[in-house]
């Protein structure tokens, strides 16, 4: 039995029950990495596996092995299985109480940050991603500077030379290179700067790989990239050697093939730069990878391609800055004027949102004890919170499965709630990695899980009906 990916008898509302025969959805979309690859068919097995043809994709492989007959269907309160109006009744009690409340990870489809946002506006809630660090980086490069940026389509279609900074993308996206070229014949360069050239790249057709400088520090090579750009000559430079060729004479030669190329592109990774050089580390990297990049547009064509968006971190961001007009993290106002407004940095005070990337981070107010309660959404992968969570500090675990037994073994004040895989369990939409394009997901398996955006309604109505109560 197959069916295409938006025919309605393939939607996660399916029971269960009626999922005896295979079921293959053709052209069904992975939800698993931003690049959001469309071309693949996927079959639900009899007995709950799942099996996706047409790639050869080990971050897929890895995603589909997590999900079996034995995933968790129960809600849990304390570790005791409950039905899921009890779970949704004591989050909602652990909401209505608290003060701070956090909502972390955010790992979700368009949807579910819909739904996400109105509930925390209705608790006076924090919003921060799974990858707010590196999401940070980069927004704050494009608050303060700008950004040239290019698409999947102008990679394809244009670009003839992309110079990859510090990063191998096939490492976290395996089949960066291959959806990148498609058919696409014509003659292409890549060159790897402060980094070994990426294995994933080789045997790539019509495309020459070259390696520049990569041992040299990068603060020093973006410094002196970035002078020779604004037109500064070589000679009136210090040269860093390294393996007895000048760090300047390979920043020359590559200013030579940028003026040449048809279409340049400069692609880098903020989450493995946030990881080696920290969040204020990697944003002066990128800012200086844009300023390059600008200055390139003086003369010829440049831009710059952003590898990062996972576990739904580019739509979580796009829709609440849709909706609120600034980015994550963000602390959304509480609508009960209760607010304490001593400016001490937990995440309280004030009757306006605010954003602040240093503040509202995840890590930040846990290890602080800025929060009393923790809303984890984690609805792609089985991520875990935060260890420094308090023991004593309420949790609310919504999202994959397999996060059950872990939920189970915090014990008290402890809520779990399972909840659909979009892409997987239900329909939905995520943004693509150029942050340009929204794929519509398709179900892959039947499926009685809710979702992410139903199970946040719901939490918002009962804080609405709790509100009303105190009210009376």
């Amino acid at each position: 039995m197959s069916f295409p990916p938006n025919d309605p008898t393939s939607a996660g509302s399916r029971d269960a029950s009626n999922s005896a025969a295979p079921i293959t959805v053709l052209d069904w979309t992975c939800p698993f990495c931003p690049l959001l690859c469309d071309d693949l068919a996927i079959t639900a097995q009899s007995d709950g596996a799942l099996a996706a043809s047409g790639h050869d994709c080990p971050r897929l492989a890895q995603a589909l092995a997590g999900f079996s007959t034995s995933d968790a269907l129960s809600a849990l309160v304390d570790g005791t299985p409950v039905a899921l109006d009890a779970a949704l009744e004591r989050a909602a009690e652990i909401l209505g109480a608290s003060r701070h409340p956090l909502f972390g990870a955010l790992a979700t489809d368009v949807a579910g940050a819909r739904a996400l946002y109105a509930l925390a506006a209705s608790c006076g809630a924090t919003l921060d991603h799974l990858h707010g660090e590196a999401m940070s980086a980069a927004t704050r490069v494009v608050q303060d500077r700008g950004s040239f940026f290019a698409t999947l389509s102008e990679l394809r279609t244009r670009a003839d030379l992309l110079i990859f900074f510090g990063c191998r993308p096939s490492e976290g996206y395996p089949r960066f290179y291959e959806r990148m070229l498609g058919a696409t014949e014509f003659a292409r360069e890549y060159v790897f700067v402060g980094c070994e050239a990426d294995p994933g790249a080789a045997g790539s057709p019509h495309v020459r790989t070259e390696t520049m400088l990569p041992h040299a520090d990068p603060f020093d090579l973006v410094a002196l990239w970035s002078a020779l750009s604004l037109g500064r000559l070589p000679s009136s430079l210090g040269t860093l050697r390294h393996d007895g060729t000048a760090t300047i004479d390979a920043l020359s030669s590559l200013a030579e093939k940028i003026a040449v190329a048809q279409y340049a592109v400069l692609v880098y990774e903020p989450a493995a730069l946030v990881r080696s050089h920290g969040q204020a580390g990697a944003s002066l990297l990128i800012e200086g990878l844009q300023r390059i990049v600008k200055a390139i547009n003086d003369k010829t064509r440049a831009a710059t391609f952003a590898l990062g968006g996972a576990d739904g971190a580019l739509t979580v961001n796009q829709a609440v800055t849709w909706l609120s007009g600034l980015p994550l993290p963000l602390r959304v106002p509480a609508p009960r004027g209760d607010d304490d407004g001593d400016g001490d940095g937990d995440g309280s005070g004030g009757t306006s949102l605010d954003h602040d990337a240093h503040r509202y981070r995840t890590t930040r107010l846990i290890a602080d004890r800025h929060i009393d309660a923790l809303l984890w959404v984690a609805s792609l992968a089985p991520s875990p919170w935060p260890p420094a969570l308090a023991a004593d500090v309420p949790a609310i675990i919504v999202g994959h499965a397999a996060l059950a037994e872990q939920a189970a073994a915090r014990g008290a004040p402890t809520v779990f709630i399972p909840a659909a895989t979009p892409g997987i369990d239900s329909d939905g939409h995520l943004f693509r990695l150029d942050a340009t394009v929204v794929v519509p997901l398709a179900a892959a398996r039947a499926s009685s899980l809710p979702t992410i955006a139903t199970i946040a309604s719901r939490l918002d109505e009962r804080l609405a009906a709790f509100s009303r109560k105190a009210r009376s």
